[in-house]
């Protein structure tokens, strides 16, 4: 297969895979005479397992760890758990950062006006953030935690 038919049976879009190839998640693919990239099942089947890792929110350094664990049938399955319950955990933290976030925002429009008028509790909850308040409590690729309702609208 090319590029384009391994990106369309993996789900993996071909910009992904040269891109996975370039950090050496997976093996450069065979390459044809022409210099095109060929792939094989056994390629679709790790891009998928990739594809699937990756839509559960897993690293890249996770997905190279969970790679090398599914490669090898000597593995403890309490390694590849162990991966799986600290992700978890991960997951928790980030759904309370922006449960958190959410709260918090919906605490500060619930008390703008929405008007004409220039006052805007929103506007100055952010000019008025001490250092304090914003240090990320939980660092997420979400955004962070560290601003909670009650601390908000402070006359």
């Amino acid at each position: 297969m090319n590029i384009g038919q391994a990106a369309k049976a993996s789900g993996v879009s071909a910009k992904m895979i040269r891109y996975y190839e370039q950090i050496k998640l997976i093996t450069p693919a065979i390459r044809t005479e022409s210099s095109y990239r060929t792939y094989t099942d056994n390629d679709i089947h790790t891009l998928r397992f990739i594809r699937r890792a990756r839509d559960l929110g897993f690293s890249v350094e996770q997905m190279k760890t969970l790679l090398a664990l599914w490669r090898d049938r000597s593995r403890a399955s309490a390694d590849v758990k162990t991966i799986a319950l600290e992700h978890i955990a991960e997951l928790e933290r980030k759904a309370a950062a922006i449960h958190a976030m959410t709260e918090t925002l919906k605490h500060l429009a619930n008390h703008c006006h929405g008007d004409e008028r220039p006052d805007c509790p929103i506007i100055e909850e952010f000019a008025n953030a001490s250092h304090e308040e914003a240090v990320p409590a939980v660092n997420t690729r979400f955004g962070v935690n560290g601003i909670r309702p009650e601390q908000t609208m402070r006359r």
